[in-house]
Formats: C-alpha cells, sequence, structure tokens
C-alpha cells in the first residue's frame, strides 16, 4: 500500500525512498516485530479464555510427558499472532501489484486455515488427534498441486532443477514440475511442524530462514546481483524479501512470548503456514535444494522421524531413543534450553553456508 507513495516523489524525494525494496523490507520486518509485541499479551489472554491450552499429553511419548508437566496451561493457536503480523505488514509495505505477493499470502493462509482447524479440533475434542495426518497431508497436497499447476501453466516460469554450487539448470523436469512442487510444500510444511517441539526451536530457527532467503529473494530479483553471481534471475522475485523479511520480523516478535519457558506456542496454525511459505519462497526464486542447507535443521528433523519409523518397521529396532531428533536429546539428559540454543546455531551456520553457496559456483 504505502508502495504507491513514490508517485509523490515530486512532491517530496523523501516519498521515492518507497520505491525501494530495501527500505519497504525494513520497514516490514520492523512492522511485523512490533505488531507481535503490541498484540502479543492481548493474544496470549484472548487463548487462554478460549482455553487454547496444551492440557493434552500425546500418545507414544509417555516418557517425556514429565518434562512438560510446566507446559500443560500454556495457550497454543499463537501462530494466529505471525500469520496476522505478516499478513498486515505485507500488506502495508509490499507493491500488491506483483502477483507473487498475492501467491505467497494466499498459501500462508491456506496453511494456517489447515493448521487452525486441526488446533481447534485438538483444543474442543481436548486430545491430540486434531484432524489426523492424512487429513493434513490432503490439504497440503491440494495447495501443492494447486501452486505446480499455475507455475507449470505459466511459460515466463522456469521448470528446470538448479542445484547449488552448479551455474546450469541440471534437468528440465517438465510434468514432474507439478509433482515436486507438492513434495517441496508438503515436504517443508511437516519438517517444520516436527521441529517445533521445544520452547523457540522451530520460531528460532524460522527466523534464520526467513533472513536467509530475504537475502536470497532479493538478489535473485536483481538483474544485476544476479548476472553477478550468475544464478537465474527472476524478474518478480525481488518484492517476496518484504514477506521474507516480514516473517523474521515476526518470528523475532513471536520468540519474545515463545523463548524458554514459553508463555505461548504457534500449534500447526503456525508452524504449517511458516513451513509452507518458505517452501513456497523456494519455489518461486528456484531455490528449492538450497533449502535443504538452509532448512537443515527441519531437514534433519524429518529425516529422524522417517529413519526411525523404517529402522523399527524393518528390523523392530529404533535408531533414535525418540523422534524427532530433539526429543532424542531430551532423552539423553540434555536441558531443554541447551538443546534450543545449539540447534540455533547449527541453523545459523547453515544459513551461512547457503549464502556462501550463491558465490561459489
Amino acid at each position: 500500500m504505502l508502495y504507491f507513495i513514490h508517485q509523490f516523489s515530486d512532491i517530496s524525494v523523501i516519498f521515492n525512498l518507497f520505491r525501494y525494496i530495501t527500505f519497504r523490507s525494513a520497514g516490514a520486518s520492523i512492522t511485523a516485530f512490533f505488531l507481535c509485541l503490541w498484540f502479543g499479551p492481548a493474544c496470549i489472554r484472548w487463548l487462554k479464555k478460549l482455553k487454547a491450552v496444551t492440557d493434552q499429553e500425546r500418545e507414544y511419548v509417555e516418557s517425556i510427558h514429565h518434562l512438560y508437566k510446566e507446559k500443560k496451561n500454556t495457550p497454543m493457536m499463537g501462530g494466529v499472532l505471525i500469520v496476522g503480523s505478516v499478513l498486515a505488514s505485507v500488506l502495508l509495505w509490499g507493491n500488491l501489484t506483483n502477483r507473487f505477493v498475492w501467491l505467497i499470502l494466499f498459501v500462508m493462509l491456506w496453511f494456517s486455515a489447515v493448521g487452525f482447524v486441526d488446533d481447534w479440533l485438538k483444543m474442543r475434542e481436548k486430545n491430540s488427534h486434531g484432524l489426523g495426518s492424512f487429513t493434513k497431508l490432503i490439504g497440503q497436497v491440494l495447495m501443492g498441486l494447486a501452486l505446480g499447476i499455475y507455475l507449470y501453466m505459466d511459460p515466463s516460469f522456469s521448470k528446470y532443477l538448479y542445484v547449488p554450487l552448479l551455474k546450469t539448470p541440471v534437468c528440465y523436469l517438465g510434468l514432474l514440475f507439478i509433482p515436486f512442487v507438492i513434495l517441496v510444500l508438503a515436504g517443508s510444511s511437516n519438517a517444520l511442524n516436527l521441529t517445533d517441539g521445544l520452547d523457540g526451536l522451530a520460531i528460532g530457527c524460522t527466523l534464520f530462514t526467513a533472513t536467509t532467503f530475504a537475502v536470497i529473494t532479493y538478489v535473485t530479483g536483481h538483474i544485476g546481483f544476479a548476472n553477478y553471481l550468475q544464478i537465474s534471475y527472476m524478474p518478480q522475485a525481488g518484492e517476496l524479501t518484504v514477506f521474507c523479511a516480514a516473517l523474521a520480523g515476526a518470528s523475532a516478535g513471536f520468540l519474545w512470548f515463545n523463548s524458554y519457558p514459553a508463555e505461548v506456542f504457534m500449534g500447526d496454525t503456525g508452524s504449517l503456514s511458516l513451513g509452507g511459505s518458505i517452501g513456497t519462497i523456494a519455489v518461486l526464486v528456484k531455490k528449492e535444494l538450497l533449502l535443504v542447507i538452509v532448512g537443515g535443521v527441519f531437514v534433519w528433523e524429518a529425516v529422524s522421524v522417517i529413519l526411525q519409523v523404517v529402522s523399527f518397521k524393518l528390523t523392530k529396532k529404533r535408531i533414535f531413543l525418540m523422534s524427532p531428533f530433539h526429543h532424542h536429546l531430551q532423552r539423553l539428559g540434555w536441558p531443554e534450553s541447551k538443546i534450543t540454543t545449539r540447534l540455533w546455531i547449527i541453523a545459523f551456520i547453515l544459513a551461512i553456508i547457503g549464502l556462501g553457496s550463491l558465490k561459489v559456483r
């Protein structure tokens, strides 16, 4: 909305600032951060009034229930605060004539709706079942299918697969591009959802990932930087920097309340929407495989679950004491705050590696 103020630059040169993505991205990040801080206490009180609290114990994890007794009355569904802050900030600072902006907002709202229904059912039924894994997967697949078909039908959008460290694309996906998009969106949303098990863990890693992709989207949408780095140039991708910056700001604001000991949890409302949004960003800027590096903590958490399930089905033996991996560390006796901090450090290092890979080709 504020983007259009640059049309009055003949009145004052200050208005010309709103033309620049960097200026508006900074504004979106700060706005989202302070919206979270401002509305956070009211949101927490509202969720407590709704009795949207984490008093449901999950099956098959009885061995760590004692670690979560103090969290029994902590409200969930805090993802509404993140989504609302990002949405308001992007609508305020983004260029609303850019189709990628509307695409990413629609994806975020879709995934947040799926997560909200899941959280609402858990709250209403007072158990940990919610929508069920298959139903949630259907919601994720439908969004991936819609996005995949839309981009496939767009002749200007590349269907090539790019690999980090290589200058040229590896192969043309063709029709396989559609299931590939489904895999990225479903995988990223589920991976972040699995990571959301400790205070501040998922949102802290999201902060690093969103900040990294803010840089990636900017250079991808800037023809000068794209040519210099020899990466694929996406003309409309630069505006996604505003979204990534808003997501980073909202993540920092939510972390204020979600850090140990957490006052609120994001729930599936937050984890599914954040994961789906990050996956969509990766697809739109053709950095799907780079997401595996930058979001390495999310990937490892998901892989640990897959390895555990496959190992038990094939050998009746478990690789980890418990999955996802952060629960394995808990069973080893690691304090929750230490697990979170060390995984944050790893997420930061992976973010630096991801950015460094843009130049190493």
